[in-house]
């Protein structure tokens, strides 16, 4: 027979009511709440989500909305929820948008009414529209800054600032950037670092313009990047720095020493790829599961209706895909 609360709570010598807030993170003494759960897990006790949620007014489900699984970027920031989600006893559903602006207000609003609360990660969408959309109690942005809005992203101007200062120290003054989409925020970010510290390192930043945030786009760009005088080039993500690492090899320019080529992010593939790429890397996992605990006010002080932020920090990790002019 299934194992109730009321097992629980003879086995325990304590109340229902007892059992149920320790099971549910409310107001009982840490070593009560200790005994509880030892004899929980010893008795194989499955809290029964459905009728705690008619109990507490609570789903015990929370949603993630992501523009792209087939990124390994988003695919790791969901490990990083779904990994944090089952070690407090939630459901996830997950929503992956397809890089549309309208896909990501209407999941918002399904998510909504069905789950405890939303983490999202919205390039696309306006920022007033997200805030129309997300109720600002319930809702932690992820990779994005919207004021009113938690939020949990990564220093992209720091890391776009290693990256630069890793190339010139190698000799480049000609840098190429392939921007991702122009309407992203991350895009905003990494143009802003590029803008305040090329300058200042006295380089020049060569645009090549905004391609899609993959590997296509980043194949589109080749072209364009060897077409110009840079001898080294920085891209929106390891995709598109892939996909350049493919159309160079195509045309016979050798990495790194034709062309330097630095990413952004240091997803797994970054290792694997020929050469392995440079990259700035983000603490995606982390994220996802630093944004679950703030998002359920278990980040010390913080929680999502004070609009609190957290700046992980970002590190350059270099690989064979940079190198010294020659």
């Amino acid at each position: 027979m299934r194992t109730t609360v009321q097992d629980v709570a003879r086995a325990a010598g304590v109340s229902v009511s007892t059992v149920s807030r320790a099971l549910t993170g409310g107001s009982v003494s840490p070593s009560t709440r200790e005994a509880v759960m030892a004899v929980a897990h010893r008795l194989g006790y499955q809290p029964n989500r459905a009728a705690r949620g008619l109990i507490t007014g609570r789903t015990g489900n929370l949603g993630l909305i992501v523009p792209d699984l087939r990124n390994p970027f988003f695919a790791d920031v969901a490990k990083g929820v779904t990994a944090r989600a089952r070690a407090v006893d939630c459901g996830v559903f997950i929503s992956d948008t397809d890089e549309d602006p309208v896909a990501e207000l209407e999941a918002i609003a399904t998510l909504r009414h069905n789950t405890d609360g939303i983490l999202l990660c919205s390039p696309r969408a306006r920022d007033a529209e997200l805030l129309a959309a997300a109720d600002p109690q319930n809702t932690v942005l992820l990779h994005r800054r919207v004021p009113g809005l938690s939020s949990v992203v990564a220093d992209i101007v720091d890391g776009t600032r290693q990256a630069i200062r890793h190339l010139r120290a190698l000799g480049h003054r000609r840098i190429a950037y392939v921007s991702g989409p122009e309407d992203s925020w991350a895009t905003r970010q990494r143009l802003a670092g590029l803008a305040e510290f090329g300058s200042d390192a006295g380089l020049e930043i060569l645009s090549v313009g905004s391609v899609a945030p993959t590997f296509d786009g980043g194949v589109l760009a080749g072209d364009l990047v060897l077409a110009g005088p840079a001898t080294a080039v920085l891209a929106y993500n390891d995709l598109v720095a892939i996909g350049l690492l493919h159309r160079l090899a195509a045309r016979g320019a050798v990495v790194p020493e034709r062309m330097s080529v630095v990413g952004y992010d240091d997803i797994s593939l970054a290792a694997m790829s020929h050469p392995p790429l440079t990259s700035v890397a983000v603490p995606k996992d982390r994220a996802g599961a630093i944004a679950l605990d703030l998002l359920l006010g278990r980040a010390g002080s913080m929680t999502a209706a004070q609009g609190a932020e957290v700046i992980l920090p970002t590190a350059l990790v270099v690989r064979a895909s940079s190198g010294a002019v020659v």
